[in-house]
């Protein structure tokens, strides 16, 4: 009986594991290809939650090499706490080790810390340029920081202010739901936020509100919005609880 007892709870502990736990281990390599014909590669790094992170830089940086991106995007939700910076310097150093310039906005978790000041100077260290309602001219393109939406740090005419109309604008931005607002065009945009439901299940952001996009059913993937095309990535961290249902982290790699 006992040793029955003792299989049935380790066959439980694997069911949980397999379910909740390796989802969240297993990475997905997301690939997308949207003809802008830049010949441009961007690796999408969206919510690290490093808190409740569980794919090592290691495994990024294998990607990266085999890869070589012109660019990396980090699209925001690093962490909540100030507690938890040192984990994120720690896993970005590790990924500048590349050599390839990486570009970030912030997500509504970052703007829980106290003093979101902290994130923005470690940030500054790393030669991580922090895009905040704000543009750079790049080399055949645009690239547009839009700040996050969800906690109203959003502002549009500042972020398109430099924004030259026929040079191809890629957009930053952690709450994909900043396209309901958008009325000015754009080529690409790369979000996060959503974690693809994170738990797939039926109607749960029926019960989770999320904003207009979830409401209609649109919370990962690639999508064609009135102005331009955009991006949902399922984001490489959890938020909550450490554990996804039926739904892989992901990076993805952008082909424009």
């Amino acid at each position: 009986m006992t040793l029955l007892l003792l299989l049935a709870l380790l066959l439980a502990s694997l069911v949980v594991y397999c379910l909740f736990i390796l989802p969240t281990q297993w990475l997905k390599i997301e690939r997308v290809r949207h003809p802008l014909n830049l010949q441009l590669t961007i690796l999408q790094i969206s919510d690290l939650h490093v808190e409740m992170l569980r794919v090592s830089p290691e495994r990024l940086l294998k990607l990266i090499h085999k890869e070589t991106p012109d660019l990396i995007v980090l699209t925001g939700d690093f962490t909540r706490k100030e507690r938890y910076l040192p984990r994120v310097e720690q896993f970005l150093t590790r990924l500048k080790a590349c050599g390839i310039p990486m570009y970030a906005v912030l997500g509504n978790h970052d703007y829980k810390m106290n003093d979101v000041r902290m994130l923005l100077r470690l940030l500054a260290r790393l030669d991580i340029r922090v895009l905040r309602n704000e543009s750079l001219q790049m080399d055949g393109f645009q690239l547009v920081g839009i700040d996050d939406y969800g906690s109203g740090h959003s502002r549009l005419p500042a972020a398109f202010r430099k924004v030259k109309p026929n040079v191809p604008a890629i957009i930053l931005t952690h709450d994909p739901n900043v396209v309901c607002e958008l009325r000015k065009p754009y080529s690409y945009l790369m979000s996060g936020h959503l974690h693809g439901k994170q738990f797939n299940l039926p109607f749960f952001f029926a019960i989770k509100r999320k904003g207009a996009l979830p409401s209609k059913g649109i919370y990962k993937g690639l999508h064609q919005g009135n102005f331009g095309t955009f991006y949902i990535s399922k984001g490489i961290g959890q938020a909550g609880l450490n554990c996804r249902f039926m739904v892989r982290s992901e990076v993805t790699l952008h082909y424009l």
